[in-house]
């Protein structure tokens, strides 16, 4: 009788793969090699399913059906360049994210003119490459180090990045760090501009913005991305603005033009972040001005973006669009942040299918979120959330999970809801929504 041996290679193959995986699971090379593996998967997923081509429509009304379309729709479309209202629509009682009131500083009756160009000293700078989605904790660190902070972008990225695949750190997450791990503070308002940013720059407080740009990703896919920029000059005669650039070769003192800059930071509703020692605060206020107040910063932004609506067209109307809703929700108007971002839902919609609609969006902002479910439009909470999952590849947006449950709950399904909120806080261990939640349905994550 004879006996059939494998050959010895094949023999070798099952322990080649179990040192394989030891080699990866060793932090020192998963964190270089986990990124590039999830790119390849991720680049093939694409190509089977386009995400741009996944477009969420909205189905249900929350107040005033026919009447509040038809002012949302006539109002958005219609407004002249000197018209920055809204239309009136009731808005919904049910509580939200509350927010902090910041004294008001004392305006200043003269002005001191600004120099032609500066470049703050001190900026150390930090880039985000062989890292998966750094660019927030990068950025941060940069804006630490400068006031003397002795860190770097791993000491963030440990705090902030909650999983390995998390594909945001949300701004809200950076301030926490800060205020929660460092003795510096940071304050977050909406509506900034150019001239606000270079008289910040030019007293010594560079700002974080967070903006968005069409380039390659990482899986080689071109496309609309979210990125965060740390400003640390500008050059009035070049009119361009002096960032530390963390994703681009060679990002260090990079240079975009006012215009371009602009047109990237619409897309997130021109948030910015200022990091600043405790005993720099009357300064900055006084810098500031009306921004102090978060809500006039809010409604400051919705007047921009409702001017933007009128006055642009194609994506650009887009982003402006749904800056409107941003804008509602900060300052708490559900009902009319709802309709708003029916209105750029439906403006996405219709965008050239050429692979440039941005369909990150969700990935980065969850104003819709919060103005679907506030306006009791649940269904709408939880159909966004399933079209939100459809783009990532990985279903690894906490977020999402979370208000996916809190959609759910509200229709009666508490066992689909339990579900939710359980893969939010695995993804993110200890956030805070999800754990309240569980612990009400008397569940413990």
């Amino acid at each position: 009788m004879r006996r059939h041996f494998l050959p010895k290679y094949l023999l070798a193959i099952p322990g080649a793969i179990l040192l394989a995986v030891l080699v990866y699971n060793i932090p020192f090379f998963h964190s270089r090699l986990a990124w590039r593996l999830d790119n390849l998967r991720i680049r093939i997923q694409y190509a089977i399913n386009p995400p741009e081509q996944v477009v969420f429509q909205p189905q249900e009304q929350a107040l005033l059906d026919n009447q509040a379309n038809e002012i949302v729709n006539a109002t958005l479309t219609a407004l002249t360049p000197t018209d920055t209202r809204m239309p009136v629509i009731p808005t919904a009682t049910q509580p939200g994210p509350t927010t902090t009131p910041v004294p008001t500083a004392t305006p200043t009756l003269t002005s001191t003119p600004l120099p032609e160009a500066v470049s703050l000293a001190g900026v150390k700078y930090e880039d985000q490459h062989n890292r998966y989605n750094y660019c927030g904790p990068a950025n941060l660190s940069m804006a630490l180090t400068f006031w003397g902070w002795d860190g770097n972008r791993d000491t963030v990225g440990e705090y902030v990045k909650t999983n390995k695949d998390d594909k945001n750190v949300m701004p809200y997450e950076l301030q926490d760090f800060v205020q929660s791990e460092t003795d510096y503070y940071a304050l977050i308002r909406y509506g900034g501009d150019i001239s606000l940013v270079k008289k910040l720059v030019a007293a010594g407080f560079p700002v974080v913005t967070e903006k968005g740009y069409y380039t390659y990703d990482l899986t080689g896919r071109y496309g609309w991305l979210g990125h965060y920029q740390f400003i640390t000059g500008y050059d009035e005669a070049k009119q361009v603005l002096i960032v530390q650039d963390t994703y681009v070769d060679k990002g260090e003192d990079h240079e975009f033009t006012y215009e371009d800059f602009i047109k990237g930071w619409r897309s997130f509703d021109y948030v910015f972040m200022i990091v600043y020692p405790v005993d720099r605060q009357l300064q900055l206020f006084s810098l500031l001005g009306n921004y102090t107040d978060t809500d006039w910063s809010s409604r400051h932004a919705l007047e921009v973006a409702s001017q933007e609506v009128s006055s642009l067209n194609g994506i650009d109307q887009y982003f402006a669009a749904f800056n409107v809703g941003t804008s509602h929700v900060n300052l708490r108007e559900y009902v009319d942040a709802a309709y708003a971002y029916d209105y750029a839902f439906q403006l996405y919609a219709n965008l050239p299918d050429d692979g440039l609609r941005p369909f990150r969006m969700l990935w980065y902002q969850t104003g819709p979120y919060f103005a679907y479910y506030y306006s009791g439009r649940y269904q709408d909470t939880i159909d966004l959330a399933n079209a939100t999952f459809d783009t990532i590849g990985d279903d690894v947006l906490e977020e999402s999970w979370y208000w996916r449950g809190m959609g759910r709950l509200a229709l009666g399904d508490k066992a689909g809801a339990t579900s939710d909120f359980q893969e939010a806080v695995r993804l993110h261990p200890g956030f805070t929504p999800a754990v309240y939640q569980l612990s009400e349905l008397g569940v413990f994550p």
